[in-house]
């Protein structure tokens, strides 16, 4: 191949250079290794299911003899099957077994109660067969609790008191059932956890909080009554990578009665890639030791788990088939009959669309936990590194929700309820704060609090203070009731009533039901008291009309009436009627035609200018070439080249330009059909100024038979249609509502346009 002149041999060509620019390219792939476990799904070293049972004993597991037993082979034999159910477990095909998982006509309860006889490769292969939407429809019934709902993630990086209680109180308002906070410094984790309990008891009532730290600390938290659930004690799938971090499976039992008999809600965390990068895999899939771990979670006694999407989850997202393993995973938990919290909270891209792909599937088909941690604040403040979705996202996930007409938990919040929400919330945190001696903020840190978008707008804080405080708080055995009397002595007596309530209600010890959690009037919904009853169409949770109501009022929805009032802002004393408009004898005259509302309900163009600059920029075209206007209002129609032709046949040159209050328009000639305009600019909010005058000059050219030069649209990537189609809707009603079939041309005064 002859190489051009000035060509670099190594330099790709400009497609290639385009699309290596795009942010995909900034992910990591690995080809599959099976030697590294990078394999999502199946690997040539998974063992085949296998279940020996002997005298009421299993003799062995998956291929391994009892003698050969690891710790975690040990504790799934003695604990973690059904052995009345698994004969016929293991008996079922794979293929059959996954029908049942994904079939709506195989009761949720069938299926449960054959998995409980299923051994981890058993169920590995099972999973391994659904495809997508199957994971999907099997998701849709398996789940434990049949309302979905939403944790988030509150932290931020100075580890501010007042700004976690406001960004608490802003989660608990959208709809998050779940606050989880964790700490970039370990001593902060007490003060952390008394500010977003304050927050979080500010925005709803009946929202559970986490602090996320070492386990003895998160245990201590929790007794005295400042958190009420725990999900980060970690499971995994070989016993080499227990080993490395000090753990066994009887380790993990002890801490998960620990937990509960302390009264706190608790779920354990694995997931794909974690033993991939302790290089522990063994040659195995991510599912399958996964499989080992979530039977281990049912073997302990934990309540659920998060998994499908946790740290690891670009590991799994690397290999083909990851994001369906990760997916795989969150079904695996609740057909193990336990709490899924969905993973999703780690960022396993940087590319939207992959992003979105991964989370999509789970918010359709509704998960216990869309997200075990959506980052309800910035990226850059999300201390457990950046979720998949963060606040960046929030607005798009609650179209997402109004697109499919789903319930992903959350709900819009007017913006004024935020700021009046977020400022309670501060002032009631920095109330307790002095009361209880730990702190004392100023009026100032309580407004760049209640104002802040994150911790960059805080400016300088005393992080000493932070540290100060936390020590105190653990120091002095402070608990949870002395948080409700500071808040009671402070004047923030509804905000104490509505921690002490939760406080009676977690003693009461409901909400250690699977899949447990506080309804906003203290009501428990858990797979006992809310269990799922899917079935396929017709059955199952569907958002009520009230709910559905919420989710489709997304705070950018505009109707016909917003429209008009926005338009009144941009109304100015201009194009009065003058008369009836008549037809003109001099031939250097244009005559632009506008639509009925224009100068009534529409003042302003999709482009931002107002009519009357829009006018003003022809006129000055037409007058540069030697040409006169004049403005005709057609209230007869809404067409523009019915306009613009009306136009024309009433200039004396023959020429006329039409104009839509949106800012359409175009060049037409008397002797032409309606569609056959000359000259047409039909994306309307990209033109400017300088195009408008421009087509002003060339009407004039056309009038005096010169040579026009025509107009380019400008270069745009903008989703054009998607921004602005509900607004021409409304705009068209505006202007149908003028429409007059018998309705003569109006001549209209250019007073103040020139």
């Amino acid at each position: 191949m002859t190489q051009l002149a000035g060509e670099q041999p190594d330099r790709p060509v400009g497609r290639i250079r385009f699309m290596n620019a795009q942010r995909v390219n900034l992910d990591g792939f690995a080809i599959e290794d099976p030697g590294l476990g990078l394999v999502a799904l199946a690997s040539p070293g998974d063992p085949t299911p296998s279940l020996v049972i002997t005298d009421g004993r299993v003799t062995e597991l998956d291929g391994v003899a009892e003698a050969d037993f690891d710790a975690i082979d040990a504790y799934i034999a003695r604990h973690g099957l059904d052995l009345a159910v698994a004969p016929a477990a293991m008996a079922l095909s794979d293929l059959a077994f996954a029908r049942l998982l994904a079939h709506p006509d195989v009761p949720r309860a069938e299926v449960v109660t054959l998995v409980a006889g299923a051994t981890p490769a058993k169920l590995a292969r099972v999973l391994a067969l659904l495809r997508p939407p199957e994971l999907i429809a099997a998701m849709a019934k398996l789940r434990a609790r049949r309302t979905p709902s939403n944790q988030a993630h509150v932290t931020n990086r100075l580890d501010d008191p007042l700004l976690l209680a406001a960004d608490s109180a802003t989660a608990a308002a959208f709809g998050f059932r779940e606050i989880e906070t964790t700490v970039p410094v370990l001593a902060d984790a007490p003060s952390n956890a008394v500010a977003c309990l304050i927050g979080a008891a500010v925005g709803a009532q009946g929202v559970l909080i986490q602090c996320s730290v070492e386990e003895a600390l998160e245990l201590e938290l929790g007794m005295r009554g400042l958190t009420s659930y725990a999900e980060t004690i970690s499971l995994y799938g070989t016993e080499q990578v227990f080993t490395d971090g000090d753990d066994t499976p009887w380790s993990k039992a002890f801490l998960t009665s620990a937990y509960a008999s302390r009264g706190m809600k608790m779920r354990v965390s694995s997931g794909a890639g974690a033993e991939v990068l302790m290089a522990g895999a063994e040659g195995k899939s991510m599912l399958y030791l996964e499989s080992r771990c979530v039977a281990l979670a049912r073997a302990i006694g934990a309540q659920g788990v998060q998994n499908g999407g946790i740290d690891g989850a670009s590991v799994a997202a690397s290999v083909p088939g990851g994001l369906r393993e990760l997916m795989a995973e969150n079904v695996m938990v609740m057909a193990r009959n336990l709490e899924s919290c969905s993973g999703n909270d780690a960022l396993m891209s940087e590319s939207d669309m992959r992003r979105t792909s991964r989370t999509l599937p789970i918010v359709l088909a509704g998960s216990d936990f869309m997200f075990s941690g959506f980052g309800s604040i910035q990226r850059y403040d999300n201390m457990f590194g950046p979720s998949n979705f963060n606040a960046e996202d929030i607005d798009d996930f609650l179209a997402m929700q109004r697109d499919w007409g789903v319930d992903g938990g959350l709900r819009t919040v007017p913006a004024d309820q935020i700021a009046a929400l977020r400022r309670d919330a501060a002032q009631a945190c920095r109330a307790v704060y002095r009361h209880l001696g730990l702190a004392d903020f100023s009026d100032e840190h309580v407004e760049r609090a209640v104002d802040a978008a994150g911790s960059k707008d805080l400016g300088e804080t005393d992080t000493l203070a932070v540290v100060g405080a936390a020590q105190a708080i653990r120091e002095g055995g402070i608990t949870v009731v002395d948080v409700v009397a500071a808040l009671d002595e402070a004047g923030y007596e509804a905000e104490a009533d509505r921690i002490m309530a939760m406080t009676r209600a977690r003693l009461a010890g409901d909400y250690l039901q699977t899949s447990a959690i506080f309804d906003e009037r203290l009501g428990v919904l858990s797979l006992v008291t809310d269990p799922n009853d899917y079935a396929g169409p017709g059955t199952g949770y569907e958002p009520s009309a009230e709910r559905q109501r919420e989710i489709n009022a997304i705070r950018q929805a505009r109707g016909v009436d917003d429209l008009r009032a926005e338009q009144a802002r941009f109304a100015a004393p201009l194009l009065a009627v003058s008369g009836p408009a008549a037809a003109g004898q001099d031939p250097r005259e244009v005559v632009i035609g506008v639509s009925p509302a224009v100068g009534r309900d529409v003042w302003r163009c999709l482009s931002g200018l107002t009519v009357p600059q829009v006018l003003a920029e022809l006129l000055a075209g037409l007058e540069e070439e030697g040409c006169t206007g004049r403005v005709v209002r057609f209230g007869d129609t809404v067409d523009l080249g019915r306009i613009g032709l009306a136009a024309a046949r009433l200039a004396g040159s023959g020429i006329g330009i039409g104009l839509q209050g949106k800012g359409t328009a175009l060049i037409h000639r008397r002797d032409l059909a309606p569609l056959a305009n000359l000259e047409l600019y039909s994306v309307a909010p990209t033109v400017t100024p300088e195009l408008y005058r421009l087509l002003g000059a060339n009407a004039a050219r056309h009038a005096k038979g010169a040579t026009p030069d025509p107009a380019r649209n400008p270069y745009s990537d903008e989703a054009i249609e998607a921004r602005y189609h509900t607004t021409v809707i409304a705009l068209m009603a505006l202007e149908r509502a003028w429409v007059r079939p018998d309705a003569g041309p109006e001549e209209l005064s250019m007073e103040g346009l020139r």
